[in-house]
Parts: structure tokens; C-alpha cells; sequence
């Protein structure tokens, strides 16, 4: 019996002379060691992409998180800061594949960007500078820091008592949690419901309410060596589980 195959779709990103479609060794290694899933890492192709095919072949998605930002015309803003990188290309496949893996019911689990994708592509819009936003912290990463240090616990997150977070991590009623990020949810889509928040009220976890399947997106960094914090470990497992149990159902 073949194990469950989990989408992880790129980046482009430029390496040298040449651009690249790319996926970080940590997010690949947190499907196939943290959930017992295959990734597959799908090109950013937008408009190009086959997603029918995409989603035959798939029992679950995992969107990562990156460097870059979903743009802001995709929410209905301009651009505050054009020298922050963008990647129109993994927008424009990301979007459509994520409304039509939760039409389908396949297991998705989102990460930082990804967590600001799914709110996109369903109707919510961003903060493009939660620092900037009276009242809110400081959420970005110290880059002069190493990794270990901005990969590192840096504030608690409340979790919602009856949620699906809370459940799936033994009821918990805060976790603590790594913060690399400069944007964050501003108006959260309809029919997503927040699963846990920031001391200073920003959403950094939610769910798909009404999808047919595991449906959870994060703020954090949960790949981040994730065999050392029990707390990830749940959530991939959970996952891997949500995909073992999609595929048994094709």
C-alpha cells in the first residue's frame, strides 16, 4: 500500500542567474517524517497548472510558508512596500488549488504564508505591516538573530477551549509558539473561524468551518525541528492521519 501523497506546492525564487521552483528541505521533511505522508512538490505554474490532475493524485496539501507575501491586489490594496518580494506565480496557483481542494474534502494543513493564502483566496484581506498596526506587536523575526534564535519560542498563543486546535493538542488552553512574520490576518474570510490568537488579538490560528475534512492553518513555524516540540508533533500526525483516512476513502 503506497503512502498518502501530500501536494507542497514552490516558490520561485532565484538562485544565481536562474529562477527556480523551490520548497524548503524542512516543510518536505515535516510531511514525510512528521506526518508518514509523500510530498510532491508541484511547480508554480498558475494558469498552466493542471489541478485536475493535481488533485487526483492528492490526500492532502501542505502550503508553506516564505519569504515572500501575497500580493495585495488579490485583497483589494496596493502595495505598501514594493521592495518586499512577491511571487505572482505561486499566487496564482495556490488560490485556485486551495478552493478546490476544500470543495473536494482533501486534508489541508497551511503554514505562515499558507495561512495567509487560505485567507485570500477565500475573501479575507491582510495586514501588510502588523507592526505598524496600532495596538499590535512586533511579530517579525530579528534577521541579524541565527536561526535557532528566530526559530526560537518568542510569544504564547491563546487557543480557542472548544477548538479544533485544543482537541487535537490534549486540551491545551495556550502553547507557546515562534514568530517570522510581518504580516497577519486583517478581516478573516467568512467561513473560517479563529482557533487561537496573540496576546495582542491577531489570529494565528483558524480552521475551514464547514470543510469536509482536516482543514487547519497556523501563523507559526511548526516544520521548525519539529521532533523536538510535542506540540508539532501532534499537529503532523493529526494531519498524516486526516490523509491516511482520505485516501482510504477513494
Amino acid at each position: 500500500m503506497r503512502s498518502p501523497i501530500v501536494l507542497v506546492p514552490a516558490c520561485v525564487n532565484r538562485i544565481g542567474a536562474h529562477p527556480y521552483h523551490t520548497a524548503q528541505l524542512k516543510y518536505v521533511a515535516a510531511v514525510a517524517d512528521g506526518a508518514h505522508c509523500t510530498p510532491l512538490i508541484v511547480p508554480a505554474l498558475g494558469a498552466n497548472t493542471d489541478f485536475e490532475a493535481l488533485l487526483a493524485l492528492a490526500d492532502g496539501i501542505m502550503l508553506t510558508g516564505s519569504p515572500s507575501n501575497v500580493h495585495a491586489s488579490l485583497y483589494g490594496e496596493d502595495v505598501l512596500d514594493p521592495s518586499l518580494p512577491q511571487d505572482a506565480a505561486r499566487d496564482a496557483t495556490t488560490l485556485p488549488l486551495i478552493r478546490a481542494a476544500i470543495k473536494r474534502g482533501i486534508p489541508m494543513l497551511a503554514i505562515c504564508r499558507g495561512f495567509q493564502e487560505v485567507n485570500v483566496a477565500l475573501g479575507g484581506s491582510l495586514h501588510q505591516a502588523v507592526h505598524a498596526v496600532p495596538g499590535m506587536a512586533d511579530h517579525r523575526e530579528h534577521k541579524e538573530h541565527t536561526l535557532d534564535q528566530q526559530y526560537a519560542p518568542s510569544h504564547r498563543v491563546l487557543l480557542d477551549p472548544g477548538g479544533r486546535m485544543t482537541q487535537l493538542l490534549g486540551g491545551a488552553a495556550e502553547i507557546m509558539v515562534n514568530s517570522l512574520h510581518g504580516q497577519g490576518i486583517h478581516r478573516l474570510a467568512p467561513g473560517l473561524v479563529a482557533e487561537a490568537h496573540a496576546d495582542d488579538g491577531l489570529v494565528e490560528a483558524y480552521r475551514v468551518a464547514d470543510a469536509k475534512g482536516f482543514s487547519l492553518a497556523v501563523q507559526w513555524h511548526p516544520e521548525w525541528r519539529f521532533s523536538e516540540n510535542p506540540d508539532s508533533v501532534k499537529l503532523f500526525r493529526a494531519f498524516g492521519d486526516a490523509c491516511r483516512a482520505y485516501k482510504a476513502t477513494r
